[in-house]
């Protein structure tokens, strides 16, 4: 039986990438954004602004009444701030945790009572390698992945018993459009020199990353898991990070993140 997919932010980068891998390995997908654009064959699109709980609920809804189930959730829905935390505009950190980590809870709770109704699902979050070494200058957008990482492993605990898994995949430096989109602040360059040559290193690690093909292959293999981990990461590389950062003593990681970026 085909799958049901549900992938937020569906329309470009990441998420048109996994649109694309679960739409030619079979499954029916509904591409969740703000706005339409261009789509695999055979892919939907659905409205959504995550960031509104109804309009997140409306749209499981309307999956839900068009295909009977919904077997997979990808809350992939995302943007990026950079800037010195002493500058960085309240309304502007606010933003950041509505769409990346609020937007993604909206769309789990519309989704969680359709999941134990049916008994079973998935539902995979985007996280970042950055939610366990956070990077300087990008403070905002890794604290809202590393809620995300905090959130999905208790959430795993809760609905373990219903046959729901969920897992926060961890990519690293990913080549999409997400560099050009990302909000940049240079508020306070005066005070914090290293803000520009940090954010400019960081954009360049972005684009000469990997590309978002390779996530989305990942996303499937998690998706057809039994039993996935809590917490993936993608690459061998951003694998290596993530273990140094488990087994190295907090000090020793902020200095190499602080020598990097800061």
């Amino acid at each position: 039986m085909d799958r049901i997919v549900l992938i937020t932010g569906a329309t470009g980068g990441i998420g048109l990438a996994m649109a694309e891998k679960f739409t030619a390995e079979g499954d029916k997908v509904w591409a969740a954004a703000r706005r339409e654009k261009p789509l695999p064959e055979g892919a939907r699109f659905i409205p959504v602004d995550v960031t509104d709980p109804e309009a997140a609920k409306n749209a499981v809804d309307e999956v839900v009444s068009r295909e009977g189930r919904i077997d997979v959730l990808i809350n992939n829905a995302g943007f990026g701030i950079s800037g010195a935390v002493e500058f960085t505009q309240l309304e502007d950190a606010k933003s950041q945790f509505n769409v990346n980590f609020f937007g993604m809870v909206n769309m789990t709770k519309a989704v969680l009572p359709v999941m134990r109704a049916q008994g079973g699902g998935m539902i995979i979050n985007i996280s970042s390698v950055a939610a366990v070494t956070p990077i300087p200058y990008q403070t905002y957008y890794s604290a809202s992945k590393a809620a995300i990482n905090c959130y999905t492993m208790a959430l795993q605990n809760e609905v373990r018993a219903f046959g729901i898994k969920v897992c926060a995949l961890m990519p690293g430096d990913v080549k999409t459009g997400f560099t050009a989109a990302r909000k940049k602040s240079l508020e306070g360059a005066q005070v914090y020199p290293a803000l520009e040559r940090s954010v400019g290193r960081m954009e360049h690690d972005e684009q000469n990353g990997m590309a978002p093909s390779t996530l989305a292959k990942k996303a499937y293999s998690i998706s057809k898991k039994r039993s996935p981990k809590p917490l993936c990461s993608c690459g061998f590389s951003y694998r290596l990070f993530c273990v140094l950062a488990a087994v190295l003593p907090n000090r020793l990681v902020n200095r190499i993140l602080g020598k990097l970026y800061g």
